[in-house]
């Protein structure tokens, strides 16, 4: 009786398992109904949830930036970076935090200064890589051999080998310095947006854009949430009274208000244009920056080479809705408004490199034509956009106050570049430096628009003058924006295919 017994439980038992395998397998391969299906689709697309059609402020949807830019401007103006004359920016990277006492003693090689050895620089730099920017240029191009040689972006490979993916490479022959000195002279200084370096200083140094590229660093912590802070709560005309939506960089206040950040866009949709725009610009900024470490991360570093690429799941804290309270699709908009607004400063400056006066001098003739021709395809699809942002309405009130609020303008952003000497990681400096200066450049051609319609085809300009400094900041400022809006696309996919 007893191994009946046992018999039939154990052919029980057996029922028992073939029935639980059997449901999960069911499980696993049952056809996805039309509900999960959405559900699913929703879930990995959150950080984009509601990221279309019209943004604020301006009459243009985000799908058609999306083709424009993906296919149209990013893959020329990330050919035009690789140009010697865009490669080459000059920076201090030693000025003293003008607010708080530094704390800025990054820990991390990834961020660190590393020169490049001054063996290693491409023999046509040392030569004399000439970068004045003026009319000059044109009356000493004669000398210049067009079939002189350039050194090529595949010259710096064995420096990069040596290099790590974060050392900056800032080491020029003292010749090279003299020249850039000399050459300085044909800039001519303008009112300005930013806190320029001294490009006399010693300190000064010219660093290789491509050798550094902008990504993850590793930089956070009180010192990145301190500079960060003191942007949003000190130079976006907020009263400390209204809350902030969460930023990733500062700590929560809890759950206690039912819509976190209402009041906050309560506040600043009463405000008047300019200081919305001000704050949205800053914001824009901001993403970019988020979205570029995101995209160019640390996933492995093991004993042998690091490994770096896109992170999903750093992306989706920084910009998924549930993440961020609703706030990540508001900081994606202001990405695509920042782009607007400086797309219609390019539509506007156009004109100023079109006239044959200008050269883009590095002292190779062929070179340097080629990155003209370069740059002008860039700004003839950026001419042929129909969505401009309109500047018009901006400062367009009574003129004592329109003066008085456009000062107070330039004033705040010119404050937010001093903040950047805060950045305590070099690399992160070195970007925010730049982009800081880029957009301070848009900013000044946007309220320049008679000088340079008045500019004289043949002759240096005197109303209006742009710095190779503020240049060179100005088009890689909207590449890396360009870049931003490329890379989205990327985390799209990235998202829907289920990675991490």
């Amino acid at each position: 009786m007893w191994r009946v017994t046992l018999e039939a439980f154990g052919v029980l038992l057996l029922a028992f398992l073939l029935g639980n395998l059997a449901f999960a397998w069911f499980q696993l391969n049952k056809p996805e109904t039309k509900a999960s299906a959405e559900q699913k689709e929703q879930k990995e697309q959150s950080c984009f949830c509601h990221l279309t059609g019209v943004l604020d402020d301006c009459f243009c949807d985000v799908e058609s930036i999306d083709v424009f830019n993906n296919f149209k401007v990013y893959p020329r103006i990330k050919k035009l970076m690789e140009r010697d004359y865009f490669r080459y920016y000059k920076v201090n990277l030693k000025r003293a935090c003008p607010f708080w006492p530094d704390d800025g003693h990054c820990a991390i090689k990834d961020c660190h200064v590393e020169p490049c050895p001054e063996s290693q620089i491409p023999a046509g730099i040392k030569s004399g890589n000439y970068n004045k920017y003026s009319q000059a240029a044109g009356e000493d191009e004669s000398d210049v051999s067009a079939g002189e040689d350039v050194s090529d972006v595949s010259d710096v490979s064995e420096c990069q080998q040596v290099q790590e993916l974060g050392a900056i490479n800032s080491t020029l022959s003292n010749q090279s310095k003299e020249a850039f000195a000399d050459w300085a002279r044909h800039d001519d200084a303008q009112d300005h947006f930013c806190e320029l370096d001294d490009e006399s200083s010693p300190d000064a140094e010219y660093v290789d854009l491509l050798l550094n590229p902008e990504g993850y660093t590793g930089y956070k912590g009180p010192s990145a949430w301190r500079v960060w802070n003191s942007i949003y709560e000190e130079n976006c005309f907020k009263p400390r009274s209204v809350y902030r939506p969460l930023n990733p960089l500062t700590p929560s206040r809890g759950d206690d208000d039912p819509v976190p950040g209402e009041s906050f866009y309560n506040w600043l949709e009463g405000l008047c244009l300019e200081k919305r725009v001000f704050y949205r610009l800053i914001s824009g900024l901001h993403t970019s920056i988020n979205i570029h470490l995101c995209a160019k991360y640390l996933l492995d570093e093991g004993w042998g080479r690091s490994v770096w690429g896109p992170n999903a799941q750093e992306f989706r804290w920084r910009f998924d809705r549930a993440e961020t309270k609703g706030e990540g699709t508001r900081r994606l908009k202001n990405l695509y408004f920042l782009y607007l607004m400086e797309l219609r400063a390019l539509s506007k400056v156009a004109a100023y490199f079109e006239r044959a006066v200008v050269h883009l001098y590095t002292g190779n003739g062929r070179e340097d034509a080629d990155t003209k021709e370069l740059l002008l395809q860039v700004f003839d699809d950026i001419k042929r956009f129909p969505m401009h942002f309109d500047e018009k309405s901006m400062f367009a009130g009574r003129q004592k106050e329109a003066k008085s609020l456009k000062e107070e303008f330039r004033l705040h952003f010119k404050n937010i570049s001093r903040i950047m000497d805060c950045v305590g990681c070099s690399k992160c400096r070195l970007w925010g430096k730049l982009q800081t200066q880029g957009l301070g450049t848009a900013l000044k051609i946007l309220f320049s628009e008679k000088q340079i319609k008045n500019l004289p085809e043949r002759s240096a300009s005197k109303g209006f003058q742009l710095t190779r400094q503020e240049v060179v900041a100005l088009i890689n400022a909207f590449a890396r924006l360009s870049s931003s809006i490329h890379e989205l696309h990327n985390f799209r996919l990235l998202l829907k295919e289920g990675g991490r």
